[in-house]
């Protein structure tokens, strides 16, 4: 196998570097919240569905709780001190905010130790849900055998769920290992998740929990069919990153494109949120045993190859340091490798070679999308 001449006190000096970046986000990661996690924590304690108006029920939640100044001690503890004063259920306090019925800063606190084991049950129920989920997808792996390296991956992105799964499933018949659902144009700005199924999207597909429960069964039956898992990916960024991480995790997505830097670069979002929720949704992924995958194949498209092929590396650096931080083992760091080959440019192969060359070697262990 082809080997590059790498200086090993270089490459340590490189990682070093990227980890004191990654670790001066400490006070960020160790300090704050968003209003993201805060839906996101509704959602693993149960917290679905949506007014008649479409808006989502753990958006009404947080945003009731914004509108009072109770949101800075983060939204499950007045839920679940709802829940224990008003003998109702998760939905039922969910459902009676939404219905202007329930004012959460007005109910009197009860006993601390009562409102920390409502919501150790409801998060461990949850947690257990995921939990089997993981297994069910080693359960399938050791029945049909690894993923195949390389592994063909092809996008379907119709804007109708229903399509689309036809479409993934005839992609898998021909030979397909995993399939990306492409997610409607800027979902990534909007700043809540739709729910249910959805039939029109704008150059991809929404990313919803149903759409996911849905392309999961699609592909779970032609992986029966082909006797091989299909895999599953979508894309866990934008302002709703860390909810749709939950998604993944709930429905058994298997890869989730899950880097902060897209939005931060191409969609314009806030650094410090943006940074903070991929630090939340990559230990959702963690635990839920789905392997991330970084977006250094964007960077390229904007920017010259040869002059600003360092970007690709440095951010796969940070990528690698950042992941480690949430818990993310090395395998399971699907890392963007980018390079655009101009024909005009004498060698620019070589280039490209080297450059991958350069990626395998400085991450032995990480899955590498091309």
């Amino acid at each position: 196998m082809l080997k590059l001449d790498i200086d090993l006190k270089m490459k340590e000096r490189a990682r070093n570097a990227a980890a004191n970046i990654a670790n001066s986000f400490d006070w960020l990661f160790g300090g704050y919240s968003s209003l993201a996690i805060e839906r996101t924590v509704l959602r693993l304690l149960g917290v679905d569905g949506a007014l008649e108006d479409g808006k989502p029920l753990p958006n009404v939640v947080v945003d009731h709780l914004q509108s009072i100044g109770a949101i800075d001690k983060g939204a499950a503890i007045p839920l679940a001190n709802a829940m224990l004063a008003k003998k109702m259920d998760v939905m039922e306090v969910a459902q009676a905010v939404g219905r202007g019925e329930l004012d959460l800063g007005k109910i009197p606190p009860q006993d601390p130790q009562e409102v920390f084991d409502v919501l150790n049950t409801l998060s461990n129920k949850m947690l257990e849900h995921i939990r089997g989920q993981r297994d069910k997808r080693s359960e399938m792996f050791a029945k049909y055998g690894p993923r195949r390296v390389p592994a063909i991956y092809v996008i379907v992105a119709t804007g109708n769920i229903y399509e689309d799964a036809v479409q993934a499933k005839a992609a898998a018949s021909e030979g397909a290992d995993v399939i990306a659902v492409i997610r409607s144009t800027a979902q990534s700005l909007l700043d809540y998740v739709p729910f249910g199924a959805t039939t029109v999207g704008f150059g991809g597909t929404y990313a919803t929990q149903e759409n996911f429960r849905i392309m999961r069964a699609a592909l779970d039956e032609v992986s029966e069919t082909q006797q091989r898992y299909i895999s599953l990916t979508n894309y866990a960024s934008g302002l709703c990153m860390p909810e749709i991480a939950a998604m993944g995790a709930i429905e058994r997505l298997d890869l989730m494109l899950n880097d902060a830097m897209y939005g931060i670069l191409f969609r314009d979002i806030n650094p410090k949120r943006t940074l903070l929720d991929q630090y939340f949704s990559r230990m959702i992924n963690a635990f839920a045993g789905i392997e991330i995958q970084t977006g250094e194949d964007n960077y390229l498209t904007t920017s010259d190859a040869i002059e600003k092929a360092y970007t690709v590396t440095a951010s796969q650096l940070l990528n690698e340091q950042f992941a480690l931080l949430s818990g993310v083992k090395p395998e399971k760091m699907g890392l963007g490798h980018a390079f655009e080959i101009d024909p005009e440019i004498e060698d620019s192969f070589s280039y490209e070679l080297a450059h991958a060359l350069l990626t395998r070697e400085l991450f032995p262990d990480a899955p590498v999308k091309y």
